[in-house]
C-alpha cells in the first residue's frame, strides 16, 4: 500500500513493508520496514509569514496566503526562528477559558443595562403621554 500526503509538497511517500513511522522535531519522516532497515523517505518543511493574520482561513484549520499575508518562507522545522515538530501530540486551544468568560459576562451585563435604559425610557415617554392627554 503506498500512501502520500495530500498537504505535504512534496509529497512523502511510504512503503508498502512500512511498520513505522517517525517524525522527527527537524521534520525528518522515516520508516522502519518489516526487515527493520530505517530508511528517510521525505522532509517536512515548514512556512512562516511576515503578517500571519492576513493569511485567508479556508476553515477546518487551513489557510491559504494573500498579499496582506506576504509571500511563504519555507524552512526546516527548529531553524531560523520556526516551531518544532513532535510526533503524536495535538496542540491545545489558544483561547483563554477565564477570559472568555469574562468577557462574555462583562457584555451580558453590558446588555442588561441598555435594556434596562430602555425600559426606563419606555416607562417615561408613557408617563409623559399620560400627563399631556
Amino acid at each position: 500500500m503506498t500512501s502520500s500526503g495530500a498537504l505535504l509538497d512534496p509529497a512523502v511517500t511510504l512503503p508498502s513493508d512500512a511498520q513505522a513511522i517517525r517524525i522527527g522535531k527537524d521534520g525528518s519522516v522515516t520508516v522502519t520496514d518489516r526487515a527493520g532497515t530505517t530508511t528517510n523517505v521525505g522532509q517536512i518543511e515548514l512556512a512562516n509569514f511576515i503578517n500571519p493574520t492576513g493569511m485567508l482561513s479556508l476553515g477546518n484549520n487551513l489557510y491559504i496566503p494573500t498579499e496582506a499575508s506576504g509571500s511563504a518562507t519555507d524552512g526546516t522545522p527548529g531553524l531560523d526562528g520556526l516551531g518544532e515538530l513532535n510526533q503524536g501530540f495535538l496542540e491545545i486551544s489558544n483561547v483563554s477559558i477565564v477570559t472568555e468568560l469574562v468577557d462574555m459576562i462583562a457584555a451580558q451585563r453590558a446588555y442588561e443595562l441598555n435594556s434596562k435604559a430602555i425600559q426606563t425610557a419606555d416607562s417615561m415617554m408613557q408617563q409623559l403621554n399620560n400627563i399631556v392627554r
